[in-house]
C-alpha cells in the first residue's frame, strides 16, 4: 500500500482557548522574524523556540515542523497585502491609477517592510520536490495575485485593456518586471526609490496593456465633455 503523502496529513490542533491562541501568534511573528533573517535553509525551530523561551515540541504542537510554519508565515504576510491593496485601491479612478497603485503598494510592502521574506519566496517559489516550498507557495502566490487578475478583468470590461491577449499573460506582463526589479533590489541590497520606480514602470507597460483604441476613444470622450461644457456655457440647449 502507497504511503500517505505529507501533504495530506491532519494539521496539528487548533488553539482551544485564549492563551494557545496567543501562543498561536507569538510563534508566528518570531517565525517570521528568523524566516526574514535567516533564510528558509538555514532558519530552525529550534531558535523559534529559543527565542520565545519555550520548548521545540511546543512549537510542534500547532505546526508540523519547519515546512508548515513557513507556509503559514508567508500565507499570513500575503494577507496583509492583499489586504492593503484591497483597501487602498482607488476604484473610482481609472484602471492606469489603479494599475499604479497596485505596483507602487506590491513594490513599497516587499521592498520596505518585507526584504528578508521578498528574499525567502524569490528563491524557494520555485524550487521543487517533498521538503522544498514551491508546491507549497503556488496556492498563496495565486490568491495573492487575484486582486491584480480583478483590477485588468475590469480593465478588459470597460475597454480600458487589450482583449486580444489571456489574463494570464497580462498578469505576468505586470509583475515579471517587478519580480526582476525585486530580485536587484535584493541580491545588490540597495535602497529603491518606489515612486520613481512605479511611475517609471507604468510608463513602459500601460502602453502594452492598454486597448488599441482606449486612447482615442478618451480623447474623443474629452472632447465631447469640452463641447458640452461650452454649449452649456452659451446657453445653448443641451
Amino acid at each position: 500500500m502507497n504511503r500517505p503523502s505529507a501533504l495530506a496529513a491532519p494539521r496539528r490542533r487548533a488553539p482551544a482557548s485564549a492563551k494557545s491562541e496567543q501562543r498561536v501568534r507569538d510563534i508566528l511573528r518570531v517565525g517570521r522574524e528568523v524566516f526574514s533573517e535567516r533564510g528558509y535553509e538555514h532558519a530552525t525551530t529550534t531558535e523559534i523556540a529559543q527565542r520565545l523561551g519555550i520548548s521545540e515540541a511546543t512549537v510542534f504542537t500547532y505546526f508540523r515542523g519547519k515546512r508548515e510554519l513557513c507556509t503559514r508565515v508567508v500565507g499570513d504576510w500575503y494577507d496583509e497585502i492583499i489586504a492593503a491593496i484591497e483597501a487602498g485601491l482607488p476604484r473610482e479612478r481609472d484602471t492606469r491609477a489603479q494599475l499604479e497603485f497596485f505596483v507602487q503598494t506590491h513594490l513599497r510592502l516587499f521592498l520596505t517592510q518585507g526584504t528578508g521574506l521578498c528574499a525567502l519566496v524569490l528563491s524557494e517559489g520555485r524550487s521543487k520536490g517533498q521538503e522544498a516550498l514551491g508546491d507549497a507557495f503556488a496556492p498563496l502566490q495565486r490568491r495573492y495575485t487575484a486582486p491584480l487578475m480583478d483590477l485588468l478583468a475590469r480593465g478588459q470590461a470597460s475597454g480600458e485593456i487589450r482583449r486580444d491577449v489571456p489574463l494570464r499573460l497580462l498578469r505576468t506582463l505586470v509583475l515579471g518586471p517587478m519580480e526582476h526589479l525585486l530580485w536587484e533590489a535584493v541580491l545588490q541590497q540597495r535602497p529603491v526609490d518606489v515612486d520613481e520606480t512605479a511611475r517609471g514602470l507604468l510608463a513602459v507597460l500601460y502602453p502594452a496593456l492598454q486597448a488599441p483604441q482606449a486612447e482615442l476613444a478618451a480623447l474623443r470622450r474629452l472632447r465631447g465633455d469640452v463641447e458640452h461644457a461650452l454649449r452649456v456655457a452659451d446657453g445653448a440647449p443641451r
